[in-house]
């Protein structure tokens, strides 16, 4: 076998807050990530030419050596001494900095179908430790969690279920909002030393009130102060009927939560059809 097509799930965050800023620059968070069902495809391709080719559908998508999946692909070939050459194609789902983790998931189905692909057989743990250095929340895509409570700068992961399938819809507002920028003005802004907001999670398992009351973001404030659209989006879906709205991660996209499959529908159908917008339908993971 020298082709392989691998599936990469977005995510959303149902509470994010951050602790404190780093010696290393980074800061310590505690959050809940989510999987969901919007993926982009990646088509890889062993060759006996070495070096790495990148490609995408997307000509946002940087086809170079700053791209998360060529870097996952030249971490892992250096770090087992590999020579073989691999072309990683990138079919565009999920948006480029909407906040849905599109860039650390790729990088992760990278390493997962690399591992596959080439037969190395090497544990999930692994992975996870030698992709680090790619991004704080590819350690939740190379795991098996749908859901999972995180801390450290995300890489300290706990399994969590949910009680139920949790639907949304997600309007991406067509710009991007810097990660780093977001953190700088949550400093400027905010005081580290504030009261904890996520407690600690006795048996593991959410239901829908348990999810509904982790819905918050300490991005959210500072960014909507700077882009006023997302407030307007959020509600635009609670007035679509959603139980709940958020900030995806550190923006842009929002999310608003659905009681079920058919309410989202609903919101979907009802929702202004904005020329920069791209809205979807998708449910956990």
């Amino acid at each position: 076998m020298d082709r392989i097509t691998v599936t990469s799930p977005a995510k959303i965050n149902l509470g994010l807050e951050i602790l404190k800023k780093r010696r290393d620059g980074y800061h310590d968070i505690k959050t809940i990530f989510q999987k969901i069902s919007l993926f982009d495809e990646i088509t890889l391709r062993l060759s006996s030419q070495r070096g790495i080719t990148i490609s995408a559908d997307d000509p946002s998508i940087p086809e170079d050596s700053t791209n998360l999946a060529y870097r996952a692909a030249a971490l892992l070939l250096h770090d087992q001494n590999l020579v073989s050459g691999v072309s990683i194609h990138i079919k565009k789902n999920i948006p480029a900095g909407a906040g849905l983790g599109g860039g650390s998931s790729n990088a992760a189905s990278t390493l997962l179908g690399l591992n596959r692909l080439m037969g190395l057989q090497l544990p999930a743990d692994y992975l996870q430790r030698i992709c680090l250095s790619l991004g704080a929340d590819v350690p939740f895509f190379i795991s098996g969690h749908g859901t999972a409570a995180a801390t450290g700068i995300g890489e300290i992961l706990i399994p969590l279920s949910l009680t139920q399938k949790l639907w949304l819809v997600i309007v991406f507002p067509g710009f991007s909002v810097s990660t780093a920028w977001a953190y700088a003005a949550y400093g400027k802004f905010n005081s580290l030393t504030k009261k904890k907001k996520i407690n600690i999670i006795k048996n593991y398992i959410l239901d829908m009130q348990s999810v509904k009351s982790l819905l918050f973001n300490d991005f959210e404030a500072i960014v909507i102060r700077e882009y006023p659209e997302i407030k307007k989006i959020k509600d635009t879906l609670t007035k679509a009927g959603a139980v709940e709205t958020l900030l995806c991660g550190s923006g842009s996209s929002v999310f608003g939560l659905f009681a079920c499959q058919r309410d989202s529908k609903k919101a979907f159908a009802m929702l202004p059809t904005q020329a920069r917008h791209k809205t979807f339908i998708a449910h956990s993971l």
